[in-house]
């Protein structure tokens, strides 16, 4: 188990032992799997923490703070000085009379049923001393095999007895790499009362826990944090082992910094002493002020309240956290309070999520929580470096179409400068189809596309279920019935209002009826629950620019696109809203991160040569028509699309031109004279050209008139 220190604030058992355990009341939408790499999630590496030498990690004079020291019957100070004088380690709680020692029980040379030699203390906690040792039956001339012995702080407590018990009950059995491995349980005779001590052999772990870690840095740089990335992946390596618990119906209870061990490139969960099953409302409850849920001295622990000390740890080792156990015991600082939080909200709203004072908002399962964190930790390292980390998503389908590209579409109209909504509805990513559900086959069967049509076959399906409720919601949006897609909606939301799939279609059909303010207010409420989902951030920002407010969908855009390339639309959205801003340059550098293998890469191409003309207010130097024509005569467009992009080129050059500025007297724009005489000739050749490929008489004669009318006189 390695240095164990001393907990920041110690476990204490929870007065309240009588009410109902809670694994988690409900399902959040729908709970899958997270997929993971190794430590450091496979997306960052992570600091190698040095194996320590078993014997430099024995206490010197091991002792129990004073400040430490409480009754274990009615929790009031014991063992205090006064007036310069130390207090006692051992003795009688002058308030109840109860014994009370703080005082190792075992010594160097102590031999443990015969077989396991002690060298010393290692620590104490919350439970129990901690003491190493070695394994006689194992150990050899060559090496040994040195083991944990946990003890009882107080062998009087019957609580602490009992919780002793426990472990050796539920947890030798368990087996997982990221879980300190019980080996064996043991007695000793108390030295002074002769009374057997029960005493848990564990697997040594000789690493750093976080929270030596987080001490660490603060005495070597200053900072009273970690990085953020290694604190997400902390959590990410370590919420599979509290799975592991809890599909076994066990409860860890006093998850923190200090009970996490980083070994080399390991990472390991240690000092079970609180590990119950969930069933258990008679066995005193541990945990520790500060992480541990408010509810939990109410009506005891529960999954959700696991998850709530995961996420109290990620808050304590990624930001200056202090009153974490007073004035914020039961809340996270506001935003405006902690920069960190400021600059990473999907990190906030994962915290806020996972220690929301309701359970039934939290996290229900720690395969969830590991999901969405690991989503975050993507976005915060794309956002640090550029580098974009894409991942299928298990909880919604790419993007159906790019909306917004506008600016990419090649032809004679205006382009439109404000998005549509109804697009913006009939393109955002949908939820995946949870295939648990009874109506999931039925679902692969449906032929009709006509909303009508598909609205009949879901109406007489032969099963009921939500993800045919939902996918009649859909096809009611399509067919114009919002309506009856908002009845529908408040039926589900009336069995299930914590389906986050219920707000996601709420958005959808504001967004069709242009209603783009509540639109705002369901995906907001859908990135409270699911944080680390790209395709929520590209909804909000899309409705954020909806409702007239650039600045933040600009800021959403951005971490999409910086996430992950396959969302397009966030690509054109962000130029688009930087070219707004008179940002030409970021514009360009974002319609050029469009891979070439994506279809729509011809269009940000398309859309970047616009960029480089000269429209609404965003005024256009040589430099930028120059550029748009070296771009756009690399493109390869076909004939027609070639024409009609030279026409809009060559028109805004001939008006630049003309309106007093100059090109170099050697430029080109698209092989042409960089002067009136040459635009004008270039661009009666584009229109008589597109007349040739006209369709219909009318428009062949209306494109001569044009290329008629735009040639440049001559004396003959």
């Amino acid at each position: 188990m390695g240095p164990v220190p001393l907990a920041s604030v110690a476990s204490t058992p929870v007065s309240a032992r009588g009410g109902s355990v809670r694994t988690g009341s409900r399902g959040s939408g729908r709970s899958r799997g997270a997929t993971r790499g190794g430590l450091g999630a496979g997306l960052i590496e992570l600091p190698r923490v040095p194996l320590r030498d078993p014997a430099s990690a024995v206490m010197a004079e091991p002792t129990v703070a004073e400040s430490r020291r409480y009754c274990v019957a009615c929790d009031k100070p014991v063992g205090r000085g006064r007036d310069g004088t130390p207090g006692r380690a051992e003795g009688f709680c002058p308030h109840c009379g109860t014994p009370f020692s703080f005082l190792p029980r075992l010594g160097r040379g102590d031999v443990v049923d015969d077989r396991y030699e002690v060298l010393g203390a290692l620590a104490y906690g919350g439970l129990g001393w901690i003491y190493l040792a070695r394994d006689r039956n194992v150990s050899d001339t060559v090496s040994d095999r040195w083991v944990v012995l946990k003890g009882l702080i107080n062998t009087s407590d019957p609580d602490a007895m009992a919780a002793a018990v426990t472990e050796r009950r539920y947890l030798v059995e368990i087996d997982h790499p990221s879980i300190v491995k019980i080996h064996d349980f043991v007695q000793h005779p108390d030295p002074k009362t002769g009374v057997p001590v029960g005493y848990i052999v564990m697997e040594y772990v000789g690493g750093q826990s976080l929270r030596d870690m987080l001490v660490s840095r603060r005495a070597a740089t200053g900072e009273r944090a970690l990085p953020l990335p290694e604190v997400i992946a902390y959590g990410v390596e370590i919420l599979p082992a509290l799975g592991y618990l809890h599909d076994r119906n066990l409860l860890f209870c006093d998850f923190k910094p200090d009970n996490v061990i980083h070994a080399e490139e390991q990472l390991k969960l240690i000092d079970l002493g609180a590990v119950r099953q969930v069933d258990d409302d008679v066995s005193a409850v541990y945990g520790t002020p500060g992480y541990q849920a408010p509810e939990v001295a109410e009506v005891g622990p529960s999954v959700a309240a696991d998850l709530y000390t995961v996420g109290r740890t990620l808050a304590v080792l990624s930001f200056d956290f202090r009153g974490f156990a007073s004035t914020y015991a039961d809340r996270l600082p506001d935003r405006s309070e902690v920069p960190l939080l400021g600059r990473e909200e999907s990190y906030d709203r994962l915290l806020r999520r996972a220690t929301h004072l309701d359970p039934d908002r939290r996290f229900q399962s720690a395969a969830e929580m590991s999901e969405q964190l690991l989503g975050v930790l993507r976005e915060v390292l794309s956002a640090a470096d550029g580098v974009p980390r894409p991942a299928v998503s298990r909880q919604f389908t790419p993007e159906r179409r790019a909306f917004g590209t506008g600016a990419g579409e090649v032809g004679l109209t205006a382009i439109a400068r404000r998005l549509d909504p109804a697009e913006v509805a009939a393109a955002l990513p949908l939820p995946q189809v949870d295939i648990l559900d009874p109506g999931a086959g039925f679902l692969t069967t449906l032929t009709a596309t006509a909303p009508g049509e598909l609205i009949a076959q879901l109406r007489n399906a032969p099963v009921r279920s939500v993800e045919v409720a939902l996918r009649l919601v859909r096809a009611r949006i399509d067919g114009g019935d919002l309506a009856g897609a908002d009845a529908d909606l408040d039926r589900l939301y009336a069995d299930d209002p914590f389906d986050w799939r219920i707000d996601w279609h709420r958005g959808l059909a504001a967004l069709a009826a242009n209603r783009p303010g509540d639109a705002r207010v369901a995906f907001d409420a859908v990135y409270d629950q699911l944080p680390g989902e790209p395709a929520i951030r590209l909804a909000l920002a899309a409705a954020v620019e909806s409702t007239g407010d650039p600045e933040l969908a600009e800021r959403l855009y951005d971490r999409v696109w910086r996430t992950d390339h396959g969302f397009i639309s966030a690509a054109f959205g962000l130029a688009r809203l930087q070219l707004a801003e008179g940002g030409r340059v970021a514009a360009l550098r974002v319609l050029d991160q469009v891979p070439e293998s994506s279809s729509h890469h011809i269009a940000a191409q398309v859309a970047a040569v616009r960029a480089n003309l000269p429209a609404d207010g965003l005024p256009a130097g040589a430099g930028e028509l120059l550029a748009a024509s070296d771009r756009l005569q690399r493109l390869g467009l076909d004939v027609e699309r070639q024409a009609r992009l030279t026409v809009e080129m060559l028109e805004a050059a001939l008006a630049w031109v003309t309106a007093g500025h100059t090109l170099p007297p050697d430029a080109r724009v698209l092989g042409h004279g960089p002067h009136e005489k040459g635009l004008r000739l270039g661009l009666e050749r584009a229109y008589r050209t597109l007349a040739q490929l006209a369709a219909d008489p009318p428009t062949r004669i209306a494109l001569v008139d044009r290329a008629n009318a735009v040639r440049p006189r001559t004396l003959t």
